[in-house]
């Protein structure tokens, strides 16, 4: 049996969020600074600039990773691929092209402690499920790790409109099932605005591509600010994204 200390607290670093089997570390205070770089270093805490590094804790599950973010193993760990077979292979090829996403990802299951690379991107953590049956889109990069009981698939907008004038592209990957999945986000979850939409005929307007995730369940289209293209002129706020339907945005405000 490996053990480590990884997840002990000590004067520089703590586990501050555990979802499922992921845990996340964060460094609050870089001590590794030299007299050249110690003012940088506390200030940049003192405003939350830190590294972050997210652990997997397996017990015989498996986890998704985006490729390239394994920093370290310990224990029986084995890694295969997201793929299944040719024709699987070719369906991910094509969507990692679409969307930018890698198009293999490693797959870690067994039993030890799998720990991802630090970033000092903002790690937000989100039950899938919690998103409803079709799951929820989300911004292209912002995937990290999931469960593996969550399923990743590409979704195309709903016309072309919304993808030219839209701000979010023509494909967006769409993560479905049941499990946790890890995003990294450009601004920390408290900062994030989140609306949700509970009727049919709901509608929210977004000036700008400020949604990083959403349901897939929302019907996503560009449109005019006002009914008229002088109104929008006028207002100053040309086109904006319209998302209807029930469902839920998660919204970074700059």
């Amino acid at each position: 049996m490996v053990k480590t200390n990884i997840m002990d607290s000590t004067s520089c670093r703590s586990i501050t969020e555990t979802h499922g089997c992921f845990s996340l570390l964060e460094y609050n205070r870089d001590i590794s600074v030299s007299k050249t770089t110690a003012e940088v270093e506390y200030y940049a805490s003192q405003m939350n600039v830190k590294k972050r590094q997210v652990i997997a804790n397996l017990t015989g599950n498996g986890v998704i990773i985006q490729a390239g973010a394994m920093q370290w193993i310990g224990g029986a760990v084995d890694v295969t691929t997201n793929i299944n077979g040719v024709g699987d292979f070719a369906k991910k090829l094509i969507g990692g092209k679409v969307t930018g996403e890698t198009a293999v990802k490693p797959r870690y299951s067994g039993t030890g402690t799998l720990v991802l690379e630090p970033t000092y991107k903002h790690i937000l953590f989100e039950d899938v499920a919690s998103w409803g049956m079709e799951g929820m889109v989300i911004e292209d990069k912002l995937f990290y790790a999931c469960e593996d009981t969550v399923q990743m698939k590409v979704v195309a907008r709903s016309t072309l409109s919304s993808a030219a004038l839209g701000g979010e592209g023509l494909f967006n990957n769409c993560l479905i099932g049941k499990g946790i999945a890890v995003l990294e986000s450009p601004v920390p979850r408290d900062e994030l605005i989140v609306m949700e939409l509970t009727e049919p005929n709901d509608v929210v307007k977004i000036d700008g591509n400020m949604a990083i995730a959403w349901s897939n369940s929302l019907k996503f289209t560009v449109e005019k600010a006002t009914k008229t293209l002088m109104g929008s002129a006028a207002s100053g706020e040309g086109f904006v994204n319209v998302y209807r339907g029930t469902g839920k945005i998660l919204m970074a405000p700059v």
